[in-house]
């Protein structure tokens, strides 16, 4: 009976348990979760501080019980602390600061990722939070329940910081977001994100870019944040999200090399060189389906297809990661941006030589009402044809985020921009039209191809 024992309690750890589970009835599965909150919703955290969903419970893919009810058993507020791959032990220090050595036959590290944290003064004062996990965000909201802020900086332009500033707005505070890069969301190019600063502004959002904050300091009761050229800005409460970093120390604990940004190296298994250790999720470098090599992309849905890997080549499988594009999707206020694959400085950088072009297109038959625009931009190969990736921007309820998996899926088995037209795509005329925007976007790419 094959001992499997999980470190970490999020998409990848309990994705990793299952799946072994449903392929192994009699392997036995123990998962240490650090806190109390296994198999949460990391990415339905805003919507909770926004006070659209309810309660933290409500955040759960699956209730502890449930997953405990398949058979696998789960240790909470239970820390590993280091791997002795000779001995196949893991140290785990319990609720009560008791430590105890788990053994295993295999071990799946899952460990995640943390908030990257810059290097500056005042992070540690009352009111300035990182926002990763469950108890960031019960901080947060007991924070706020007590102290009744009236406004907010946002240290950050990324994903999470975007949520954030509609999440704080939808609460009453006067948000102001500050981030280094010229423009916000950087994944996707600057003057799409300069849109989704628009959107920002338009609800009342103050969007400072070109600053780095270099302090966080306390002044008469409330928090100044002061950056690059001058730059001041007070409130009652300031979250510094700039980014993920993967949490790599009991994977170094056990031998197991790590790579880019410190993340840990499995191969397309998810096996680290040390045998009978696993890794997957956002601890761990990801196979990048289109460049075919290694990058950095930690996403929930990454996550939890890494995890099922890992968790059914522990239990004997021979299945491999099929990598990922990077697809992605946001909603701002009342604003949706999605991306996958390359914009246009990723394939130069790569080495290609790409075509980038523009279509805008309603989302569905203008005359029937509420038709919405959408701004397409596609990426392809100039000389080949081959798609290489896409951007979308559109109103919420446009079905952005549908119309950018057209183009993942279509990214994921190699096709050119030109076969984008022969998918047997749906047509009603409050949904879509003969032609749907997706195609559009590719005929008017191939023109502009046939005109350079």
């Amino acid at each position: 009976m094959t001992r499997l024992l999980i470190i970490g309690g999020s998409d990848a750890g309990i994705s990793a348990a299952l799946r072994a589970r449903e392929l192994d009835p009699d392997v036995q599965v123990s998962v240490v979760v650090a806190d109390r909150y296994p198999n949460y919703s990391i990415c339905g955290i805003p919507y909770y501080l926004s006070g659209e969903v309810r309660g933290t419970a409500d955040l759960a893919h699956r209730k502890a019980a449930d997953i405990e009810a398949t058979g696998v058993r789960l240790l909470l507020d239970h820390r590993a602390e280091s791997v002795d791959a000779r001995a196949r032990t893991v140290s785990v220090r319990d609720p009560q600061g008791r430590s105890e050595a788990i053994g295993y036959e295999r071990l799946i590290l899952a460990t995640g990722a943390v908030s990257a944290v810059p290097d500056i003064p005042g992070l540690d004062l009352p009111g300035v939070f990182p926002l990763r996990w469950i108890g960031d965000t019960l901080a947060i909201e007991e924070y706020m329940e007590a102290r009744r802020p009236v406004s907010a900086t946002l240290v950050g332009g990324g994903y999470i910081g975007m949520e954030m500033a509609e999440a704080l707005t939808r609460r009453g505070l006067e948000v102001t977001v500050v981030e280094y890069a010229p423009s916000v969301l950087t994944t996707v190019d600057a003057d799409l994100g300069a849109r989704v600063r628009e959107t920002l502004m338009g609800h009342g959002v103050r969007v400072v870019n070109g600053v780095g904050v270099e302090a966080i300091a306390s002044q008469a009761g409330r928090l100044q944040t002061r950056g690059s050229g001058g730059f001041t800005q007070t409130s009652d409460m300031v979250l510094v999200v700039v980014g993920a970093r993967p949490m790599a120390d009991l994977a170094t604990s056990a031998g197991v090399p790590t790579g880019l940004h410190g993340a840990i190296r499995v191969d397309r298994r998810m096996q680290t060189a040390v045998p009978h250790i696993y890794a997957a999720g956002d601890c761990v470098e990801t196979w990048h389906h289109l460049l075919e090599r290694y990058t950095y992309l930690p996403l929930g849905t990454t996550a939890h297809k890494q995890g099922r890997i890992a968790g059914e080549n522990a239990v004997g499988g021979a299945r491999g990661f099929a990598g990922s594009l990077g697809t992605q999707s946001v909603k701002i206020f009342d604003l949706v941006v999605a991306r996958t694959g390359l914009n246009d400085a990723d394939a130069r950088a790569a080495g290609l030589d790409p075509l980038s072009v523009d279509t805008e297109a309603w989302d569905h038959k203008v005359y029937y009402p509420g038709a919405g625009r959408l701004w397409i931009r596609v990426t392809g190969e100039r000389d080949t044809g081959r798609l290489l990736g896409a951007q979308i921007l559109g109103h919420y309820g446009t079905e952005v985020s549908k119309r950018i998996d057209v183009f993942a899926t279509a990214l994921f088995h190699g096709m050119d921009v030109e076969g984008l037209n022969d998918l047997d795509l749906s047509y009603t005329p409050p949904l879509s039209s003969p032609w749907d925007p997706v195609q559009m976007s590719a005929q008017n790419w191939s023109h502009r191809r046939e005109r350079s």
